[in-house]
């Protein structure tokens, strides 16, 4: 498994000639990389004078980013597994007509599991950043600048996964899908831009 590496090895994987861990499990990995931030900024805010007021609030959020930098690992992973399901696909028999409209079948549906798994890590690093936004307005001033590379993380995983959501997009035939899911895309991409720019003009330094 690709989350029990090392990070020396997964790092000599990524750099390899095999095609996994790509760009969707890098995406993830910046994910988790982002949820631990903000609950490494969350843990040394919790029990710290001068933060008396915003202790519970603080436990939860530490207590919310342990639960995605978990579900993040998860995806680095399912990534992986999803781009491994649509090359097989590939590799199916098409030697008579049956088998040829099986083989297709399955790759679309391969590859359509594979636009949703990078779409959730997305939506998951979106929504983290509410999360963020609470430790870099009531976290420990120290350490506000890991809040703000916790930021930038989320946006960056956010954005790399939606760019694997939209190569996945060009090879589905659906067009029902494909629009509903490029809508989400498009309003992702957006959002997540705004989101980072509120968040890191409340950080001065």
């Amino acid at each position: 498994m690709l989350a029990k590496m090392s990070v020396v090895d997964f790092l000599d994987e990524t750099a390899s000639n095999s095609p996994v861990p790509g760009g969707g499990s890098i995406a993830a990995l910046s994910a988790a990389f982002s949820a631990a931030l903000a609950q490494m900024v969350g843990n040394l805010t919790i029990d710290k004078k001068g933060y008396e007021q915003v202790q519970e609030e603080v436990k939860s959020v530490a207590k919310k980013a342990n639960k995605l930098k978990s579900i993040f690992v998860d995806y680095i992973d399912k990534d992986a597994d999803s781009f491994n399901e649509v090359m097989n696909a590939f590799k199916l028999p098409k030697d008579s007509d049956e088998k040829i409209e099986y083989r297709k079948n399955t790759i679309q549906e391969a590859t359509k599991k594979a636009s949703l798994v990078p779409l959730d890590v997305a939506r998951e690093a979106y929504k983290m950043m509410d999360i963020i936004k609470v430790v870099v307005e009531n976290g420990n001033k120290n350490a506000i600048t890991d809040a703000a590379v916790a930021t930038m993380l989320a946006r960056t995983a956010v954005l790399a996964a939606l760019y694997n959501v939209k190569i996945n997009l060009s090879m589905i035939k659906d067009a029902q899908f494909v629009e509903s899911v490029a809508q989400e895309v498009s309003k992702l991409e957006t959002d997540v831009k705004l989101k980072e720019e509120e968040i890191l003009s409340k950080i001065a330094l």
